[in-house]
C-alpha cells in the first residue's frame, strides 16, 4: 500500500531503467530488506523505457513488455508498490493493466494535459515532476489537470531547476510551497544532481553531494524521496552519474531518519 502519513518518510528507490530481471530483483530485495528494517514505507522505481535521451544510441530498454513484466513480478513477489514513468496517454492505461501502483509524469512532459488526464483515469497513484522549468507555484495547475479528471491520489516532486546549460539547483523553499497545495511532496535526490546537456551527450553528476541533499530534502520538510541506486553506477546502463551505489544506502538511511524525527517534533 502506498502511503505518506507513516512517521518515516518514503522512500521510491531503484534503478534508472531495467537493464535485466536478474539485476532488477538483487536490487529490489536489498532495498526491501532495508526499508523493513528501518520501516520505512518503500516503493520500487524503475522505468520500463526511457524516452528522453540525448545520443540515438543511449539505451533505452530491453523491451517495454519485458519490462513491464519484471515490475508486475516484483511486484507480485516482494509484495511492494511500483512506480515508472509513462510518455504519451496511450501508455498509461496499458502500464497500469501490469499492475503498476504509481504512474510518474515525467519533468518535461508535466504540462501535457492529454498525458495527465489519461494517467488520472487509470485510478493510480499520479507522480507529476515539476518541470526544471516551471515554479513551484507553477505546479498547483499540473494536480489540478488530475485532480479535475477525478483522482486525488497526487504527488509533486521537485527535481531541480535549470541553472545555465549544465547545472540544476534545488529551491528548498518550493518544498512548504508545493506542499500547501495539500498533496505530499517527493524530492529527487539524484536527478537533482544531473549535470545535463555534456559536449558527449552522456548525462554528468554529483553523486559525492546526495546525502546533503538528501539531508536538507527532509529537514525542509519533504514527505519522501526519490532515489536512484545501483550496485555499480559506472556500469549502469542510464544515469550511473548520479547515481547512489547500492553498498551506501543503509548508512544514508540511517543519517535520514533522526533527521525526520526531530522535524516530527517541532
Amino acid at each position: 500500500m502506498i502511503t505518506f502519513k507513516a512517521p518515516n518518510f518514503t522512500l521510491l528507490a531503484g534503478p534508472c531503467v531495467i537493464e535485466g530481471e536478474e539485476i532488477t530483483r538483487s536490487i529490489a530485495d536489498t532495498l526491501c530488506s532495508l526499508t523493513s528494517k528501518y520501516e520505512i514505507p518503500f516503493i520500487f522505481k524503475a522505468s520500463y523505457r526511457k524516452a528522453n535521451r540525448s545520443r540515438y544510441d543511449s539505451f533505452t530498454g530491453i523491451g517495454d513488455e519485458k519490462g513491464l513484466e519484471i515490475l508486475a513480478r516484483i511486484r507480485e513477489d516482494f509484495k511492494v508498490p511500483v512506480v515508472t514513468d509513462v510518455h504519451l496517454p496511450a501508455e498509461a492505461a496499458t502500464a497500469a493493466s501490469y499492475g503498476i501502483d504509481m504512474l510518474q509524469i515525467p519533468a518535461f512532459l508535466c504540462r501535457q494535459t492529454d498525458l495527465l488526464e489519461a494517467a488520472a483515469r487509470t485510478g493510480k497513484w499520479v507522480n507529476i515532476k515539476k518541470g526544471q522549468f516551471l515554479s513551484p507555484e507553477s505546479m498547483r495547475f499540473a494536480a489540478e489537470k488530475v485532480a479535475h479528471a477525478g483522482n486525488n491520489n497526487i504527488t509533486l516532486t521537485e527535481r531541480g531547476t535549470q541553472f545555465g546549460y549544465s547545472d540544476l539547483i534545488i529551491d528548498f523553499r518550493g518544498i512548504p510551497t508545493m506542499k500547501a497545495t495539500g498533496y505530499p511532496v517527493i524530492v529527487d535526490v539524484t536527478h537533482s544532481l544531473q549535470a545535463p546537456n555534456q559536449s558527449s551527450g552522456v548525462t554528468g553528476g554529483h553523486p559525492e553531494m546526495i546525502s546533503t541533499m538528501a539531508r536538507a530534502a527532509i529537514a525542509t520538510g519533504a514527505d519522501a524521496l526519490f532515489m536512484e541506486t545501483h550496485p555499480d553506477p559506472s556500469k549502469a546502463l542510464s544515469d550511473g552519474a548520479n547515481m547512489l551505489r547500492l553498498s551506501k544506502m543503509e548508512d544514508l538511511l540511517r543519517q535520514l531518519l533522526p533527521i525526520r524525527q526531530a522535524v516530527r517534533n517541532l
